[in-house]
């Protein structure tokens, strides 16, 4: 498998930053996630950890941007509370994020590393969630 790069969206980058650093206090929210819309908004949301489970910051990003209106996103990066950076979406996340998103770019690596790869590339051989894709088409 190649994995093709796209160009890093580094104000992406700084959002989810600034949202970690400033709104993620405690257990209970330690990631944050950032995403460019279709028509350029960047969108922003946090983890809602608790003891039962709940989701990842990326997928209370995707119905935050719903609330909005933002029905397509481009690219998508989480940033760790403590200055951790960026972290990758864990396996959840990324079939999540294939089956609302497939074209979808996601910004994974850390400090000199960072790069942007499709969605596809981090989940091969991926399940296909048939019936909401005949939906979308």
């Amino acid at each position: 498998m190649t994995t093709q790069t796209h160009h890093v969206d580094h104000e992406l980058i700084r959002a989810a930053a600034h949202v970690a650093r400033t709104r993620c206090r405690g257990d209970n929210h330690t990631m944050a996630a950032a995403a460019r819309a279709q028509d350029g908004r960047i969108i922003t949301a946090v983890n809602a950890y608790h003891f039962t489970g709940g989701p990842c910051a990326e997928p209370v990003l995707i119905g935050t941007a719903a609330a909005q209106g933002a029905y397509e996103l481009d690219t998508i990066v989480a940033v760790g509370d403590r200055d951790r950076g960026v972290v990758p979406p864990c396996g959840r996340c990324r079939q999540v994020l294939l089956d609302y998103f497939p074209a979808l770019k996601v910004i994974v690596g850390n400090e000199d590393r960072i790069r942007t790869v499709l969605i596809a590339d981090l989940l091969p051989e991926s399940y296909i969630w048939a019936d909401h894709q005949l939906d979308a088409e």
